[in-house]
């Protein structure tokens, strides 16, 4: 199995909006505390800031499971592989672990760049493909386009916000899904029933968001340059909510709160 795939694994670093100096700084800090998995992407700007920092690591490329994103604006038969290899000789490497379509094309086609990601796996610049922000059709239609399976819907993800249209397409399509947004970018702390339940496991209102997510059956992408929540936010694998509080929490979804818009890019989709 991959290692990106692995249970130990489903704990990823995110890099946005992170350059430089801050950037391997978090990294080494995610590094030192146990993350393997990191997360950047060709619209963040930051990939080889990325790569110098985990070859600072000195951690052997194996243990590492490493995430790109194709920029939309790369989505033609001419802009797509090259884009690719510009991100692999910027990253330091022959081949990423996983290679995400990281919105959908204006007009919802799938299919084009789809077809185009299937390519990059063929030609072996990528171990695994998938792609983000995609809507419950998109999901379907994505499974009759590319004979390869796709590891991965990453979409925003937390508490605050109801995503089972989204799990239920999972059942359905066989498409995992991973979390940005873990903590809705601060919002969750709005709320203090977090950081209530957390009083009974000893654990933080952070953690419990983060545990909540796990248990829905989402990996988990955060970000940090505070070296305690780094090691915080990995350290959510020594407890389980009980039944109960997982229901506490569901509840919470009714706040409605998206930290992604409809309109906030140019590419964002009519969610569910």
């Amino acid at each position: 199995m991959n290692i990106c795939f692995q249970k130990t694994h489903q704990r990823a670093f995110g890099t946005f909006p992170l350059k430089g100096e801050a950037l391997i700084a978090a990294i080494l800090s995610a590094a030192e505390v146990g993350y393997r998995a990191f997360d950047t992407a060709q619209m963040y700007g930051n990939e080889a800031d990325t790569g110098a920092a985990l070859a600072a690591t000195g951690l052997p490329r194996t243990e590492l499971c490493l995430t790109t994103k194709v920029h939309p604006n790369n989505y033609t038969e001419a802009r797509f592989l090259p884009s690719v290899e510009e991100s692999l000789k910027a990253l330091g490497l022959t081949q990423v672990d996983l290679l995400l379509l990281h919105w959908p094309p204006i007009g919802g086609d799938v299919a084009p760049p789809l077809r185009l990601l299937q390519t990059a796996l063929d030609r072996g610049l990528t171990r695994n493909i998938g792609v983000s922000n995609f809507t419950v059709q998109m999901m379907r239609d994505a499974k009759t386009v590319v004979d390869a399976p796709l590891v991965t819907n990453q979409v925003e993800f937390h508490p605050l916000l109801d995503q089972d249209k989204l799990l239920e397409a999972t059942a359905e399509t066989g498409i995992p899904l991973s979390s940005f947004s873990s903590v809705a970018r601060g919002e969750v702390f709005k709320h203090p029933i977090f950081a209530e339940i957390g009083k009974d496991y000893d654990k933080s209102a952070a953690q419990v968001v983060l545990r909540w997510i796990l248990q829905k059956g989402v990996a988990v992408n955060t970000m940090s340059t505070n070296p305690d929540n780094i090691r915080a936010n990995f350290d959510i694998m020594d407890f389980t909510l009980s039944s109960v509080d997982m229901a506490r929490i569901d509840a919470m979804r009714k706040v409605g709160f998206r930290v992604v818009r409809k309109g906030a890019v140019p590419w964002t989709p009519d969610w569910d």
